[in-house]
């Protein structure tokens, strides 16, 4: 079996660019399943008329998430990556089948059990994403910024796909019979199709790739538990007992008390980004802009908008000189992003569709670029170990973050009835 020393220079490593591409295609995966059930919310809303589908599946979605993740957070030391990303790809696979055979099953009609059944599938959506996205994150918390970078445009990508897909299934099958449903089945088999290729890629393929062989094999030289498996797929043999028996004072790390207490500006970054966005999307997007020239196109056009500069936001930081590192810049940055709840509600209120268009391009923006620099920055100077460990606390604090953006999106229906 092939092994790397620690020593080795990281940038004559082969595999770099490959890695980027397939952290890239990962990062589409953790979010292409429930982007799709997000970017096809005018299928559901004619369905269920009256659950508020679009605020009613991210309230199911993000208590699983949020709960799943605080788990795998607090045991993430005692946990085989490898196992737990696999389970993660494979859940949202069986999901977008799920979704599939409810909908074929009932002929497309609504009701009560429908919609339930599609609230399991938005619970299931939730356990995946804690799994996957704390795994991925932690994972790669210490290896090449560049591979989180990219992972994290991914995430952004698959919103953005999904807009520019739901764009088209739209217009093809407008002026057909059943058009909406046609292009929601459409939407899930290719979800479905895609998270296969997920598994496929994560199973076979990457742990293979010679950077991220060589990263494990750091981590797991560190004291990392978490990677043995991905390492044993790799064809390496974990260094870390080896070492154990040499200096067992070189395994010891910080707790994840210590560590949250030692990036909590970072982790109160993550919350406070997540808890402005998902209070305006997509639910104030989807339901409170009111009517105009765009019609029933208007809330895609503003979905697709802010997956687009969401995805922009995410490669801005490669330019080095406006990648913003400062942690106290950082806090200022993402507390003045709160200035858009009001300009959100007085656009609503008195402006036209081009300042809503704007304003959600911009929130989009400001959400990517955040994102990226807050995890970027964040795990630098510790071990493996504690770069997974964080990576996970930081994933917790952003699903917290959303979970709470999502309760108080339900604010924007006081005084409108239900």
């Amino acid at each position: 079996m092939a092994s790397y020393g620690v020593d080795v220079d990281p940038a004559k490593i082969e595999g770099k660019y490959t890695a980027i591409v397939a952290c890239w295609i990962l990062g589409n995966g953790c979010l292409f399943s429930w982007n799709s059930m997000l970017t096809i919310e005018d299928y559901y809303g004619y369905l269920f008329p009256d659950y508020h589908s679009s605020r009613v599946l991210t309230l199911v979605y993000q208590p699983f998430a949020l709960g799943t993740i605080a788990t795998l957070a607090y045991l993430e030391a005692k946990i085989n990556t490898r196992k737990r990303n696999l389970f993660g790809y494979a859940l949202f696979f069986i999901g977008c089948l799920m979704v599939l055979i409810l909908d074929l099953a009932t002929s497309g009609k609504g009701g009560l059990g429908t919609f339930i059944g599609i609230c399991v599938v938005s619970a299931a959506f939730g356990v995946a994403d804690a799994h996957v996205q704390g795994g991925m994150v932690g994972d790669l918390s210490y290896m090449l910024p560049e591979l989180m970078q990219s992972y994290l445009a991914g995430l952004a990508a698959s919103g953005a796909l999904t807009s520019a897909l739901r764009l088209i299934t739209k217009a093809a099958f407008e002026n057909s019979k059943d058009g909406l449903r046609k292009g929601a089945i459409l939407f899930f088999a290719i979800s479905a199709f895609f998270e296969l290729l997920c598994v496929l890629l994560y199973a076979y393929m990457f742990p293979k790739l010679p950077i991220v062989k060589y990263y494990r094999s750091k981590a797991a030289s560190e004291g990392s538990k978490t990677v043995s498996a991905d390492l044993a797929a790799g064809g390496i043999q974990t260094p870390a007992r080896v070492q154990a028996e040499e200096d067992p004072k070189q395994l010891e790390r910080l707790s994840n008390k210590q560590l949250l207490m030692q990036n909590i500006d970072y982790a109160l970054d993550m919350f406070l980004i997540y808890a402005l966005t998902l209070s305006i999307f997509p639910g104030f997007l989807s339901e409170d802009t009111g009517k105009h020239s765009l019609r029933d196109w208007y809330a895609l056009v503003l979905i697709a908008m802010y997956n687009v500069w969401d995805l922009i936001g995410r490669y801005i930081p490669l330019l080095e000189f406006l990648k913003l590192e400062s942690r106290k810049g950082l806090m200022i940055v993402i507390l003045s992003r709160f200035l858009l709840v009001p300009a959100f509600y007085f656009t609503a209120k008195y402006g036209d569709q081009g300042w809503m268009i704007m304003l959600t391009s911009f929130l989009g923006l400001t959400n990517g670029f955040l994102t990226v620099c807050v995890l970027t920055a964040a795990p630098k100077g510790y071990k493996g170990p504690e770069q997974n460990a964080l990576g996970n606390l930081l994933v917790l604090f952003l699903l917290g973050g959303i979970f709470a953006g999502v309760t108080l999106d339900w604010l924007w229906l006081i005084g409108k009835g239900w």
